[in-house]
This record gives C-alpha cells, sequence and structure tokens, in this order.
C-alpha cells in the first residue's frame, strides 16, 4: 500500500467501514468493562470533521501543533487530521520533568495547542507567572469540558454535520510531519524531525517484521503504536491504564482487556508487561490469544522471556532494537533467544539483538564521543559504536544543529545515525548490545560495558537489578556495581557484597569490581520506567549518599 499514512485510513474505511478501529474499556464495576466502539468508517469521518474545523480556524500546512492529549477518541482522529493538512504534530512525554517540558516547548516553537483542560491550565498559569513558554501559542483547542471557557473543544468538532473536505494544501512525502521527543534518558530530551515517508516506511517495516495483518488485535502500552497498527487495519484495544506511567498498570485489569477482546499483540515497556506474566504465573493463567508481546524501551532480560514462555501457548516475546531516531532495526524474538543465545548472555556477553531488519545497514566503528567522519568498521566481536542507514533513520533533530552534527555521519550516498549504544557483531551478522555509549567505564583504560558486567550480578537470586558506574572520570575510573534487591531479599549486605566479589572473581570483565553499593530503588526514565538512571547514580555514589 503506497501513498501517505493518512491515505491508509481512508483505504480501511472504504474496504471495512463497519469494523472496529478503536475499542475503549469503560469499567461497569471491579473487572467488569463494556467497550466502545468506533469504527473505520466513523473514526475517517471524525477525521474529516476535526480537519475541517481546524482549517476553519486557520491551522495550516507546516503549522507547529502542539499535542498533549489522552490515548482515546480523540488521539487518533486528530493526529491523522493534522497529517491531512500538513500541519505538525509535535508529541513531548509530560512525564519528562517540568524543567525540561517547559524548555521543550519554548524550543520547539509551537503556535497552536491542542490539549486536556489540564494543560490550558498550566498554561495559563506559566502566562500569569511571566514565563515564556506558551508565548507562541496564537490558537487554543481543548479536548471536552467546561474550561477554559470559550475555547473550541475537539468534542465539539466531532458532534458536527460532516460536509467534504477540501485541503488547501496536501503535504508531499518529504514534507516535515511530526516532532517527536527523546526521553532524554542520557540527556535533555532532543525533538526529532519525522517526514511522511518515515511513518510509511516504518509501518511497511512493522507489519512485515510481524507478518501482521488486519484481522489481529492490538492493545498497545505505548499510546503511538496504535497510530501504526490502525494503518494496517487492526483494531485496536486502548488499555485501562495511565500510558504516562507503565509500571504503575494494573496487571489483572491489563489482562481482562486482552480476555475480553482476544488480543493477539500488545507491545510497550517491559515495566508494563512483566507483571503480567507474573500475575499470570501467579494464579496459572495463560494468555492464548496473544500471538505477539512486542517489548522495548531497554534491555529486556531473559527471565521475561522465560516467564512469557509459561504464559503464552500460542505466541512468544519479541524485541525490537531501536530509538526515536531510528525505528526499527533488528529484531529478535523469545524462543530463538532462550535456545541459542542465553548462556552467552549470562555469561556476560550482552544482550543479543537479533540481525538487522530489511532496508538496514549496520556497521561498528570505533568508539568516540565527539563528531566524527570515520565510516570504518571494527572487526567482528570488537566492541563499538552502533551505527545505522536506512530508509527508517530521521534526518536532523529539531532547532539542533549541533546535536545533529553529533548524530550523523555523511557519506557521498546519504547518512548514518549513531545511536549513542555500544555493542559489536559477531561472526553471524547478529548483533549484540553492550550497553549506552555514555554508560560505559574505563578502568586503567581498559573498556567496561554496563550491560556484559551488570549481567553477571542479575543471577544473583536476591537481586532483582544491578547498574554498573565508574567512580572518577576516564580513563582511570573505579568500577563499581549499584545493587536494588528483590523485595524478599532477607541477606544481610556484608554478606551479598562477599558473594557478589565471588561472583565477579569467575570473570574476566568484572574481576576488577570490589566496590558494591545499595540502592533501594533504582531511578529510571519516564517514558517506559525501565531505562535505569546511571549517571544520576554514579553522582550519588561519589557524592557519598549511598553506601
Amino acid at each position: 500500500m503506497n501513498g501517505l499514512v493518512s491515505e491508509r485510513m481512508e483505504f480501511w474505511a472504504k474496504q471495512t467501514p463497519d469494523k472496529p478501529a478503536l475499542k475503549i474499556p469503560r469499567l461497569k464495576s471491579e473487572l467488569n468493562y463494556s467497550y466502545e466502539e468506533i469504527s473505520f468508517g466513523r473514526l475517517q469521518e471524525m477525521i474529516e470533521q476535526i480537519q475541517n474545523h481546524l482549517q476553519e480556524l486557520g491551522v495550516h500546512k507546516a503549522e507547529r501543533v502542539l499535542v498533549f492529549v489522552k490515548p482515546g477518541r480523540y488521539l487518533a482522529a486528530l493526529t491523522f487530521a493534522l497529517f491531512r493538512i500538513g500541519a505538525v504534530p509535535v508529541f513531548i512525554d509530560p512525564g519528562m520533568g517540568k524543567k525540561n517540558l517547559l524548555t521543550c516547548i519554548e524550543k520547539v516553537n509551537p503556535t497552536t495547542l491542542i490539549a486536556e483542560p489540564i494543560v490550558h491550565l498550566i498554561k495559563m498559569i506559566t502566562l500569569l507567572l511571566g514565563k515564556k513558554t506558551f508565548r507562541s501559542i496564537k490558537r487554543s483547542i481543548k479536548t471536552e469540558g467546561l474550561f477554559p471557557f470559550f475555547t473550541p473543544s475537539l468534542k465539539d468538532f466531532i458532534k458536527t454535520k460532516p460536509k467534504p473536505v477540501v485541503t488547501h494544501e496536501k503535504p508531499e512525502a518529504h514534507d516535515l510531519a511530526a516532532i517527536l521527543f527523546t526521553s532524554g534518558g542520557t540527556g535533555t530530551p532532543k525533538g526529532v524531525q519525522y517526514d511522511h515517508s518515515l511513518f510509511q516506511t516504518q509501518t511497511e517495516l512493522l507489519q512485515k517484521m510481524f507478518s501482521l495483518n488486519s484481522t489481529e488485535i492490538d492493545c498497545p502500552g505505548f499510546p503511538l503504536f496504535s497510530l501504526f497498527t490502525m494503518s494496517m487495519g487492526m483494531t485496536s484495544i486502548i488499555p485501562d491504564m495511565n500510558a504516562s506511567k507503565p509500571s504503575k498498570a494494573n496487571p489483572q485489569k491489563l489482562i481482562q482487556n486482552i480476555q475480553d477482546q482476544k488480543v493477539s499483540f500488545v507491545a510497550g515497556s517491559p515495566a508494563i508487561w512483566e507483571p503480567v506474566a507474573d500475575y499470570c504465573l501467579k494464579h496459572g493463567l495463560t494468555l492464548p490469544t496473544l500471538k505477539y508481546v512486542v517489548m522495548f524501551g531497554a534491555p529486556v532480560s531473559l527471565a521475561i522471556h522465560r516467564k512469557f514462555s509459561q504464559v503464552l501457548p500460542s505466541g512468544t516475546t519479541y524485541t525490537p532494537y531501536g530509538a526515536t531516531e531510528a525505528l526499527p532495526i533488528s529484531l529478535v524474538d523469545g524462543k530463538t533467544l532462550l535456545a541459542n543465545y542465553s548462556d552467552k548472555m549470562e555469561q556476560g556477553l550482552g544482550t543479543c539483538l537479533g540481525k538487522p531488519v530489511s532496508g538496514v545497514s549496520l556497521k561498528i566503528i570505533p568508539i568516540s564521543d565527539e563528531v566524527t567522519s570515520c565510516l570504518e568498521a571494527v572487526p567482528p566481536l570488537t566492541i563499538g559504536e552502533i551505527i545505522v542507514r536506512g530508509e527508517m533513520v530521521t534526518k536532523a533533530y529539531d532547532q539542533n544543529p549541533q546535536a545533529t552534527k553529533l548524530a550523523k555521519i555523511y557519506d557521498e550516498q546519504s547518512f548514518w545515525h549513531r545511536m549513542g549504544d555500544i555493542g559489536y557483531l559477531d561472526h553471524e551478522g547478529v548483533l549484540w548490545f553492550c550497553g549506552r555509549l555514555g554508560h560505559r567505564v574505563s578502568h586503567h583504560g581498559k573498556l567496561m560495558s554496563s550491560i556484559q558486567c551488570e549481567a553477571i550480578f542479575n543471577q544473583h537470586p536476591e537481586v532483582k537489578r544491578t547498574a554498573l558506574v565508574g567512580i572518577g572520570s576516564a580513563p582511570n575510573q573505579t568500577p563499581a556495581i549499584i545493587i536494588e534487591l528483590k523485595a524478599q531479599a532477607t541477606s544481610d549486605r556484608e554478606t551479598l557484597k562477599k558473594e557478589l566479589r565471588e561472583m565477579a572473581l569467575k570473570f574476566e570483565h568484572t574481576k576488577d569490581i570490589e566496590k558494591f553499593f545499595f540502592k533501594e530503588s533504582f531511578p529510571v526514565d519516564v517514558r517506559h520506567n525501565i531505562k535505569i538512571d546511571r549517571l544520576k547514580l554514579k553522582a550519588e555514589v561519589e557524592q557519598g549518599r549511598l553506601l
């Protein structure tokens, strides 16, 4: 299917107008749901209604539109309406922290705000306080409700009588389509520019990777994923959870949604889906309709794959590798990992990411923290920096030429993106992930990677997870391991330190680790609630705040 992603919705509205595109759960009583249905035909009608009203209000091609709308009946219709106009929706994770959030809004310079009422209240307060954050906003639209007064709403838009749509200036494939912000896990969040062709490429790749068709039923833990699956003609069930707090999702509610709607495909952070597997195992449940559990945001432990192998009689887990700037890059499934790579992963050889997907060129180059033009690949099994090229790779950061210069390497054909990760390719061309570039430790000039070292200590029965940090400055850092214990851990800390030191001595890449610290709960990223903030932990160790 060619064309823009928004045209895919028109296709499905014509092909299957009565088929549900969206189902939204309404909790009637404890774990007893009814589901509001919005058909593809009705969704397309809503898209056109919203498009008409936005154009009448003056929203135009290339205009930046700041979107803070919860997953549900408005988000999909609004997004596709903006795509049809050629306006540029800006998606910023509200959980990235107040300072980062306000900075990102100010940098992107949007002229229209479409948001939940609470966001309009925040805008009003910041303006009263004399802040510059929302000063570029010339036009405001709410989702629904009374506040702010005299402000047009999406709810009113979709109540009006449908009428023919006249698109003033249609977008082209390489026009800017959206700006998505990175999570800022190892630095300040950056706006990433997406063009229309890139969304189409990603949709085609994801469909091919998982052999998806319109008969599958999706329940996305990561809201924007439903835009892809609906574009494939799939029904998307909005899960009963707060998408901004994935680790707080109630597994019973998610399981009920999956069972009620015979869901076959779920995607999102391991922080969402591991508790689902735990609950199923505890209560002797399986999920027979579920064929695909797709997890991303951070390396997925072998323990999670093993748990789901007992829960999914008709499916398995999948871990695609990618980033906001480049997705998807590679793919591996849980059955393959457990059968062929688990021993190597437990020995600290890294996390297996599988082979690059179709259309992706991938190289491992020498590690550098600076701008580089080097495209010479290191030999197999040599840890280096991961770089990628392909049509699914974004071209630039928004209004941030220095970050773009640092992240891209140009050659005569096109450009490569530096993933900010280190890893290696084995002799079979399989990609292995060893950690973030900024999380590596240099001990007397010797490279120590977070994922490889932590894999050893994570196998201790009382350890939930660990984090490698380097005390001091490279190249003479002192390696240390910070430990987050399981809730049921009973051993005293001195005993644990002794046992962990004995584990360290068994492996060449961990034998120099002698320092161990404890942290009750690790700081993690706001988007997936799974990426460990090792830089923050390093600061706490160096400040003497951990024992």
